[in-house]
Formats: structure tokens, sequence, C-alpha cells
């Protein structure tokens, strides 16, 4: 595939790159500079196409530094992403900056076609819109993001970095679903699996906490945010992971009720009179975390366990017990674990998560040292006890980083390729 070679791209020594995540109603941005690989400004629109839009932009560098906020109607992605380059530019990083060298996508859904990131142009745009009827909730608010910035910088490469790139090492025995496979083949149905380039960042990055490369250790990695996943990573290779066809399936998370028999469904629709929709909005909206207790704030439910709430402890003993379940299923996966890694917002933050999630496993080799577990910190650390068999660790994800450097690499000015270890 070719790429476009101007004063903006990578040909020219530019060595910036803005990260573009969007969702249905909102667009998170991040502009880096991958030549020290330091972050030049963050933000985010939300509430796009309501009355009571806001902006939060923050740069980082020179004197301008610190948070500005605005409110106000902002109709559509495209007048969100002028607001956020408006931002940019007052701070001296506009979009028309020859330093810019690619804008790089998060697209949630890449099917099997798409294992690596790619420079966008209309062939792969149409790939990533045949995909929509997969990715429902995500790839179309992908699309608009991508499409409105082509539409403002036509002469800059831009490069989709796909969630499930990371799982489609998966064998076909973990990637098939057990129903018929001409009909599986006709509409796609496998698990591909999502939060790839949080998997891969983090998996990577505990090898490097564990003074090894990537392809010496076996790693079960617990993305535990609002969304949650699991997955073993065998030699740096995803070998298993708990999100299938959407990421509806695997652990109980702040929303989604995740593993749950299929014929529940079905149940709804017969007993409930509930609609297809209505099921999908329940398991995927109204189901999780809050649908136990009414809460998906992991703060909020220790909070109310602290105060005797039976609901919010029952839900937190729900989400510990599949997380146990995972652990030990990847431990069989596996054979061997060198180290079980929490990541994200609970998974970085909630030690009574950590602790619980191992508690019980010590015949596994797992275990935490309560005092390192207490520790708040941004940095990647070990929370087992000084020799443990099985390393238990925190590694903050980085997944605007992980799309940067991806997307450098593939523009030409990375100094190394695509997937190896990145500091």
């Amino acid at each position: 595939m070719t790429i476009p070679t101007t004063e903006g791209s990578a040909g020219t020594g530019a060595h910036r790159v803005l990260v573009l995540n969007s969702g249905s109603s909102s667009v998170k941005y991040q502009l880096l500079d991958m030549s020290d690989r330091t972050r030049l400004a963050v933000g985010l629109v939300e509430r796009i196409g309501e009355e009571t839009s806001r902006l939060v932009h923050t740069p980082l560098v020179g004197s301008g530094a610190g948070r500005r906020e605005r409110t106000g109607p902002i109709a559509d992605h495209r007048a969100a992403l002028k607001a956020a380059a408006g931002e940019l530019a007052a701070d001296g990083l506009g979009l028309d900056s020859p330093r810019l060298a690619a804008i790089g996508h998060r697209v949630v859904h890449g099917g099997l076609r798409f294992t690596e990131p790619v420079v966008i142009d209309d062939e792969v745009l149409k790939e990533i819109e045949r995909l929509v009827p997969v990715a429902p909730l995500h790839n179309p608010a992908n699309i608009t993001g991508i499409r409105t910035a082509r539409a403002m910088r036509p002469d800059l490469p831009q490069v989709a970095v796909f969630d499930t790139a990371f799982h489609t090492t998966m064998p076909e025995y973990a990637a098939r679903y057990a129903i018929d496979t001409k009909t599986a083949d006709a509409h796609r149905i496998r698990r591909y699996g999502f939060h790839g380039t949080s998997h891969a960042y983090v998996s990577r990055k505990a090898a490097e906490l564990l003074g090894r490369t990537p392809e010496e250790v076996n790693v079960i990695v617990l993305h535990l945010g609002n969304g949650a996943s699991a997955s073993a990573v065998a030699g740096g290779r995803c070998v298993e992971t708990s999100m299938g066809l959407t990421p509806l399936e695997g652990l109980v998370m702040g929303t989604r009720s995740g593993d749950v028999d299929p014929a529940v469904t079905f149940h709804l629709m017969r007993v409930a009179g509930m609609s297809a929709d209505e099921v999908d909005a329940l398991l995927n909206k109204k189901s999780g975390l809050v649908g136990l207790c009414g809460d998906n704030d992991m703060r909020e439910i220790r909070r109310r366990i602290d105060e005797g709430d039976e609901r919010a402890a029952l839900a937190f003993d729900i989400y510990v017990h599949r997380l146990k379940k995972y652990i030990g299923a990847y431990s069989a996966v596996l054979g061997r674990v060198d180290a079980v890694v929490f990541t994200a917002g609970v998974g970085e933050n909630s030690a009574p998560v950590r602790e619980a999630a191992v508690a019980g496993l010590e015949e596994l080799g797992l275990a935490v040292d309560a005092d390192l577990n207490g520790v708040r910190s941004d940095e990647p650390r070990l929370i087992s006890p000084s020799g443990a068999r099985v390393a238990v660790a925190v590694v903050p994800t980085d997944e605007e980083l992980e799309i940067a450097v991806q997307t450098f690499a593939l523009v030409g000015q990375a100094r190394g390729p695509v997937g190896q270890a990145h500091n």
C-alpha cells in the first residue's frame, strides 16, 4: 500500500502523531512527539450533538500548560475535531504543522483481515464498514472519526490500529465457537477479542518488569476497567482471550454481563416479551455491576461494602469469582504462568480487587504482599511476595502510546519494528 509523502508526512522528518479515539458521542485525542515519546497535549470532546457538549484540553508543554474547558453545543464529529484542532493550534501544535507525521485511529474491530495496523485508503475504509454488523456499537463511530480526519488532512497518512489485531494469533480451537461451521463462516461468527492494544502493551511491559523478553514469558493480563477482559499470552502471542464476537463475552464488567447462558436471550424474548434490541440493551448497558447493585464505579461499591451494603458485597463477590475462574482457566491453557498482571482503571487502582482475585490461589503460586499491594503508583510494579513462584504485577496501560508507536512505525519513522518492546 502506497504511503503519501507530503510536507506533513513522515518522509520529511516529521515526528508527531495525533491519536484519535472516536466514540459514538465523544472524541478522545492525544498528540505525541515520537522522537522521545512524550505527550504534547491531551483532550476530550464529549456529549457531541447535545447542547451540553464539553471540551477539555490540556497542553503538556510550553508556557500555556494548564487545563482548559469549555461547554456549549458541538453539532457533530467534524465540529468536535475542528474544535480540538483549534485548541491544539492555540498552543502552537496545530494539525497543519509540518511536524505532524500521521494520525492514528483506534478501530475496535478489524476482523481476520487486519492483523496489523494499516494505512487507511478507500479499500481499507470499505472493509471496516463491512465489519459494522459484528461491531455495531463501535466501528461506525471509528469510521466517522476517520472520515472527518481524512477530510481535514487528506494529504496526511491516516493509520488504523485495531483492538482485535493482537488476538488474531489465537489458534482455531480457541477462536471457533462450537456452532455449525457454514453458518459461522457465512456470518463471520468467531471469537475476535478486544482491548488488544492494551494487552499487547501490558504483556510486553510485564516481560520488561521481569527482566526478560516477551518471547520468554507466559503472562495472564487482566484489563479491568468499565469494560474488562482477560488474555493468556504465551511467548508474546495471544493464545486465548475472554471477549468474543463482541465485547460482551467474558468477565463481569461495569454495565455488561460477561458470560451468560445464550438461552437467557431466548427465554427473555419468549417469557418477558422483550425484543432482540431490548435484550441487547439489557446485557450491554444494564447488567454487570450496575445491574447487580446499581453502581458501576468500584470505588463506590467498596464504600458501600464498608458501610455494610449486602447488594454491593454480592456484586463484588460475583465480579471476583469470575476473575478467579479466568485466572484458573488460563493457568491451565498456558501450562506455565510467569506473571498475572492487573491493568486499566480498576486493575491499577483497586487493591481490594487485586487481593481478592488471587486469594485462595496459593496452589497456583499466586499471592500478594499487603504492603506492596497498598502502594499507589503510576509505575509498573510487582505486588507479590519476594520469591513468589508466579509474579503478580500492576502495569499501567498506555493504549494511546501503543497506537502512536504502531502508527509511527508504519509510516516509516520508528526506531524499530512494530511489535518491539516500548519504553
